[in-house]
């Protein structure tokens, strides 16, 4: 296993980086303190998604509305409840935000099955469309700013993927 042994004595181990990309790791500075590299991963990533979100958002809809959209679209209907839940809202908020997703008609009532006192929410084919819209954008978009990108640059950001899926599930 190839390594790198800093100052202080720990070792930055190297051996899943595909071998063009020794040369580069090896002249990247390991001697960051932590505190530095979350705050430069913080900026980098929240920069990333700002940018995202402006630049994929064909429709003009709120973070919240989009994501109660997105959650509509992937665990079909449900109650306000339980969409305030997933997003660790409260159900006011999800409320207010269901009232304008409908107005806008991107959103439907639909009765409970199995309780008359509760009603679902369902996207509308005009949901399912913002939604087809805002994913065609997102691609778009990430692909024209990927081509920016030389081979070496892709594959690195290719192999830092798996680490960064392995800090979004830490505990």
């Amino acid at each position: 296993m190839i390594s790198r042994s800093l100052e202080d004595k720990s070792t930055v181990r190297l051996a899943s980086l595909p071998v063009e990309m020794y040369v580069s790791v090896m002249s990247t500075p390991f001697d960051m303190p932590p505190e530095t590299i979350v705050t430069e991963l913080t900026l980098a990533v929240g920069q990333l998604l700002r940018r995202l979100r402006a630049e994929t958002n064909p429709d003009g809809l709120t973070w919240s509305q989009t994501t109660a959209l997105a959650r509509l679209e992937r665990g079909g209907p449900t109650t306000t409840a339980d969409l305030a839940r997933a997003e660790a809202v409260k159900p006011q908020s999800m409320g207010a935000t269901l009232a304008e997703l409908e107005r806008e008609g991107l959103v439907e009532r639909r009765p409970h099955p199995s309780d008359g006192r509760q009603v679902l929410f369902a996207l509308t084919e005009a949901g399912l469309e913002a939604r087809r819209k805002r994913s065609a954008a997102k691609q778009k978009w990430l692909l024209a700013a990927l081509s920016g990108l030389d081979a070496d640059e892709q594959r690195l950001l290719m192999s830092a993927i798996p680490l960064i899926k392995r800090l979004s599930e830490a505990d």
